[in-house]
């Protein structure tokens, strides 16, 4: 996900900390998803005629496995479909000849607290995980801020220059005059829904045509253009925010409200054990499988069927997909969680699978790109003390050069660290697409050298380096969706289409998840809770329904059902 500011750091945000953090449901869905998954009730159950029906899941990222292990515990037989590997996004890889533990994280990298289904997962998963080193977190040995060719090292947000704090109450100053921060934050945390849902609604009405950029400039704190400048090349959490001025404040106050980007934790080993242990890991209460049933089992060889090339709707209001060796197959539901331009490029889909505003959609959806490059080295140099200053002799890094955001990542001491030397969205993704990973490298390590010019990161580095151009992937075309001015009616189609009892009969079955689907794309909490909702859609759909102490996300649809603009 792109760099969120951090929205306050005075006495009354310490304060909130303090208290349980908000959920990332949000003020779209206030649906309360981590008290769904705890619940002993379970998700819900389908009719025993139904045992062992069949349901397609296509894609294998963290949304597509989500479904099918949910699936698979309802007694359902999930058969996903993958075109590359298991985990989409959350993609950890590591550097040929160096030690198998030292990893990176291609995609998703860092987590928060107010993930809760998210961490649901990785609890139930058995992961662990460590404080992720964000510019100036406490886990964070030091940070450089590089602009203009101005270098100002810190520990703290207080050791940055007085402009940086004046930038800081800007953005505090335009969240609470412009966008009720504090009493949103308050409302979420409370999970007041009437209080939410007053807020948002207004919010939506008066925002949706309003860029990132407008709202900086609609606000009496940010007048100064060095400091919208300032705030977008810098911003404060994890880092600039320019390549999102153009993108929706919508898609910005989503995030700052739920405290997503505080205080995050990376996942210990790297974050694609997650679907890879649900894959394997069989449900501990399931229903017509034996014990011991998991995804693998399922599957012939442990692996999962290959790409799709073709969705139709044939007779019975059956849904057939068509995979690259050819074979056929016909399902009562399909639950689709690949990015959703794929099916207007790569997979062959006739009209009737969607309604038309559906398809309209999808193809206003708009994609950030983003690009990665990671260094393996022999150790964690940077802690290493200058001489002549007693500061660290290189330091988590924001800058208006290329790099824009380096990340120092270690597992101790001694052992072999990794640098994510650059890390972009956008137009400064676009920038790195036609270069080679060793001439990304290069340029990376002549834009650090201005900043750290008596460090030689070259002689640390151990190994080949690791990139990715989200853009480039062929099953991906962009890192995540990020929605532009006036997009919020498509999206509400998008994230609403698990609920289809409004839907013509031949126009249900056919289910979207996946985190560019759900209101939080780019985090893997958007995954999830896409996936079940998705869930509850297949179960409604083969009659199925949740315990009456445990309502889901389509029993409460009506009361919790997104902000409804007129379409006229």
């Amino acid at each position: 996900m792109t760099s969120v500011p951090t929205a306050v750091h005075d006495e009354q945000h310490i304060a909130a900390q303090a208290r349980p953090p908000v959920t990332m449901s949000g003020p779209d869905f206030p649906f309360p998803y981590d008290d769904f998954l705890a619940h002993p009730a379970g998700l819900g159950a389908v009719p025993p005629a139904e045992h062992g029906t069949e349901v397609a899941i296509v894609g294998g990222g963290l949304s597509g496995i989500v479904a099918a292990y949910e699936l698979l515990a309802m007694g359902l037989r999930p058969v996903v479909y993958e075109a590359d590997r298991i985990g989409g996004r959350l993609r950890t890889v590591g550097f040929d000849g160096c030690d198998p533990e030292l990893t990176a994280e291609m995609g998703a990298m860092r987590f928060p607290p107010s993930s809760t289904a998210f961490w649901h997962y990785a609890d139930l998963a058995g992961l662990t995980s460590s404080p992720f080193p964000n510019p100036l977190a406490p886990a964070t040995p030091s940070t450089v801020v590089d602009l203009k060719g101005e270098t100002h090292y810190a520990t703290s947000v207080e050791d940055l220059p007085e402009v940086y704090h004046q930038v800081m109450h800007a953005w505090n100053a335009c969240l609470e005059e412009g966008a009720d921060f504090s009493a949103m934050q308050r409302a979420l945390r409370e999970r007041d829904v009437p209080e939410i849902r007053r807020i948002w609604s207004a919010l939506v009405e008066r925002l949706d045509n309003q860029t990132f950029y407008g709202f900086l400039c609609d606000s009496p704190a940010f007048r100064s253009f060095r400091h919208r400048e300032i705030f977008g090349q810098v911003g404060f959490g994890t880092g600039g925010w320019d390549t999102d001025f153009p993108n929706s404040i919508l898609e910005i106050l989503r995030v700052v409200y739920t405290g997503a980007d505080d205080d995050h934790r990376s996942i210990d080993g790297g974050s694609r054990q997650l679907p890879l242990r649900l894959w394997e890991k069989a449900p501990d209460k399931p229903v017509h499988w034996p014990r011991g049933t998991s995804l693998a089992s399922l599957h012939e060889g442990g692996s999962p069927r290959p790409a799709v090339t073709g969705l139709h709707r044939t007779a019975g209001n059956r849904i057939t997909v068509t995979d690259t060796t050819g074979d056929i197959r016909s399902y009562k539901a399909v639950v689709f969680t690949a990015q959703s331009w794929m099916l207007l490029s790569k997979i062959a889909c006739d009209d009737a699978l969607f309604p038309i505003d559906h398809w309209t959609a999808m193809e206003r959806t708009h994609y950030m790109a983003s690009s990665k490059l990671f260094v393996p080295v022999d150790r964690p140099f940077w802690r290493d003390r200058d001489p002549r200053t007693g500061r660290d002799v290189m330091s988590m890094t924001l800058t208006d050069r290329m790099t824009r955001g380096t990340y120092l990542l270690e597992q101790g001491p001694d052992r072999p660290a990794a640098i994510c030397l650059s890390y972009t969205w956008s137009d400064d993704s676009l920038k790195w697409l036609p270069l080679s990973a060793h001439e990304r490298m290069e340029v990376m390590l002549g834009s650090l050298a201005e900043i750290y010019p008596g460090v030689d990161i070259r002689k640390h580095v151990i190994g080949n380096p690791v990139t990715v151009s989200w853009e480039n992937e062929p099953y991906f075309m962009g890192a995540f969706k990020a929605n532009l001015p006036g997009h919020y009616r498509y999206q509400r189609r998008l994230f609403t289409h698990f609920v289809q009892d409004t839907l013509p009969a031949d126009r249900r079955g056919l289910f979207l998840a996946g985190d560019d689907i759900s209101w939080t794309a780019g985090w893997a909490e958007g995954a999830v809770q896409t996936a079940l909702n998705a869930v509850w859609g297949v179960m409604h759909h083969l009659g199925g329904a949740t315990d009456p102490l445990n309502p889901g996300p389509g029993d409460r649809y009506d009361e919790l059902a997104p902000v409804l603009l007129p379409e006229d």
